[in-house]
């Protein structure tokens, strides 16, 4: 089994987060993909997240019709701080072969998570990236503290001491944000066609996104 893993708060799902995945799981032949919302994310401990049952009931709701593509609550049930390295753990100890799927953005701010270089050691990582820049990109993507710990295979794969991969890869980035969808709620302008239609029906119904 390859099972990849794609974590984020998901608020909400949308358009762009569904291609990204689809796109992914095609090309690298996975045989599920996982959304994973996060509990209470390292880096956003003081913002606002809209509640754990709306954000999953909204993946749930996105995802239907297609086999490939889960939902797991695994961080929701665990509570706290969602560590992906605790996340990572837990599917390849289920699976073995796993991909974690990252944008670029992060990727480059890895160095600020918890157990950043342990995470290399339990899985792949499939780093999304813009076509632009994709040419000019090396080992100095990698922290500068472990970049002696991987090698460049070519233009889009490195190799970590571990034996895991990384893979750089184009994906077709629409120009769509949970950000701007909370914000055009929240000032009453339609988000028709920036996510799916049964996620926007649950979020008009419910009212969220708005004062």
């Amino acid at each position: 089994m390859k099972v990849g893993i794609f974590g984020g708060t998901f608020d909400p799902i949308h358009n762009g987060h569904l291609r990204v995945a689809e796109e992914v799981r095609e090309l690298f032949s996975l045989n599920i993909l996982y959304f994973i919302p996060v509990y209470t994310p390292p880096h956003k401990r003081d913002k606002f997240i809209t509640d754990t049952e709306h954000r999953v009931n909204m993946i749930r709701l996105a995802i239907r019709g297609n086999r490939f593509l889960r939902l797991s609550d695994i961080e929701i049930k665990r509570g706290g701080i969602s560590y992906s390295f605790d996340t990572v753990c837990f599917f390849e100890k289920k699976y073995g072969d796993i991909y974690f799927i990252i944008g670029m953005d992060a990727f480059l701010e890895i160095d600020t998570w918890h157990r950043y270089k342990d995470i290399f050691f339990h899985t792949n990582f499939i780093v999304m990236v813009r076509s632009l820049g994709l040419k000019k990109m090396g080992i100095e993507i990698f922290p500068e503290d472990m970049r002696h710990e991987v090698r460049q295979i070519d233009q889009n794969m490195f190799q970590h001491t571990s034996g895991r991969y990384i893979y750089l890869q184009n994906i077709t980035q629409l120009d769509i944000s949970s950000t701007k969808i909370r914000e055009l709620s929240l000032n009453n302008r339609s988000i028709r066609y920036l996510l799916p239609e049964r996620v926007e029906n649950y979020i008009n119904k419910r009212g969220l996104y708005r004062k």
